[in-house]
């Protein structure tokens, strides 16, 4: 990996429109908001453009928005009125669309565009945290249905030349995701996933990294932090992308919102120094204590959640 590599990063999206409620919310996400506020400064340089792989968006075919001019996708319930007005008004970029299409496609990726797809709350929150103006274009990558772990271990490695053309790949979902058991009964099950992640991500050669990922849901607690797979996937893309590097944890908030911890990873690559050769991750570990309630979130993706539930027993591998 040259040294004009971007990195690439996986970043905890927070729960629903959290940066436009602060004065509601408090400090509960100020450190994950100095976290990502700072990412602009770790790269050096502007991106060309971000490449956001949101938990909050899956098809059938991986399938990349295409839109010039994204419109909102307020995908959450239950919040201010206002909430469900706020604009994040960074441009798309069909073109960068056509190459990652066309990278995916000659890797053997079934790929569909999509020129309606809009900003959904896991691309809005952290593009506005990290870039306010709103100046940089931004494409969004759909997960694969059925939640292959190999698959979107693929799909990082065919997207790593981007990296050298100066779109930032980003992942956006959360380490802990499991909306049946948020409070102080997740805490012990957050910590054990915490555990895993670390001694994976930081202390693991590459070879043992990708395999206990691909295993991910033998992990211990691995079912109880992720009932389905939506929210980690995102991390396996940006993986994925990083090759071969190496993790260090940078940022660790052990009582994150009053919940578990949330870490932050940079990953060096092998032979490379200076600000462009690291790999980041932000990992949010999620049991809650003064969270919007479950039906903040909109009925038709808790039924899906209800479902998954049913369809996949905890010791389901993906």
């Amino acid at each position: 990996m040259t040294t004009d590599a971007l990195p690439t990063y996986f970043v905890s999206h927070g729960g629903g429109p959290w940066p436009y409620m602060k004065e509601k919310l408090g400090h509960m996400y100020d450190q994950l908001e100095a976290s990502l506020q700072d990412i602009p400064r770790q790269l050096g340089i502007v991106p060309k453009a971000v490449l956001v792989i949101s938990a909050h968006w899956e098809e059938p075919d991986l399938t990349v928005s295409a839109s010039s001019n994204p419109p909102m996708i307020y995908d959450y319930a239950g919040f201010p009125t206002y909430t469900y007005q706020v604009k994040y008004n960074a441009p798309g970029s069909p073109e960068l669309a056509l190459r990652v299409r066309s990278l995916l496609q000659e890797a053997g990726h079934s790929v569909q565009l999509d020129p309606k797809r809009g900003f959904d709350h896991g691309t809005f929150t952290v593009m506005y945290a990290m870039y306010p103006a709103a100046q940089i274009p931004v494409v969004q990558l759909s997960l694969k249905r059925g939640y292959d772990p190999t698959v979107h271990l693929a799909v990082g490695r065919v997207l790593a030349p981007l990296r050298q053309e100066g779109v930032l790949i980003l992942g956006s979902g959360l380490s802990y995701h499991n909306l049946r058991n948020f409070g102080s009964r997740g805490a012990q099950d957050s910590r054990q996933f915490d555990a895993w992640l670390q001694q994976t991500l930081v202390r693991s050669d590459p070879t043992q990294r990708l395999d206990h990922l691909i295993n991910w849901a033998a992990a211990p607690a691995a079912r109880l932090a992720h009932p389905q797979a939506d929210h980690l996937l995102p991390l396996l893309v940006a993986v994925g992308a990083a090759q071969d590097e190496t993790a260090t944890c940078i940022y660790h908030e052990e009582t994150f919102c009053r919940r578990a911890c949330c870490v932050q990873f940079p990953v060096r690559s092998y032979g490379c120094v200076g600000a462009l050769d690291r790999f980041y991750f932000l990992l949010t570990f999620y049991p809650i204590s003064n969270f919007p309630p479950i039906n903040h979130f909109k009925p038709n993706l808790e039924n899906k959640f209800q479902s998954e539930l049913k369809l996949r027993p905890p010791n389901l591998t993906e």
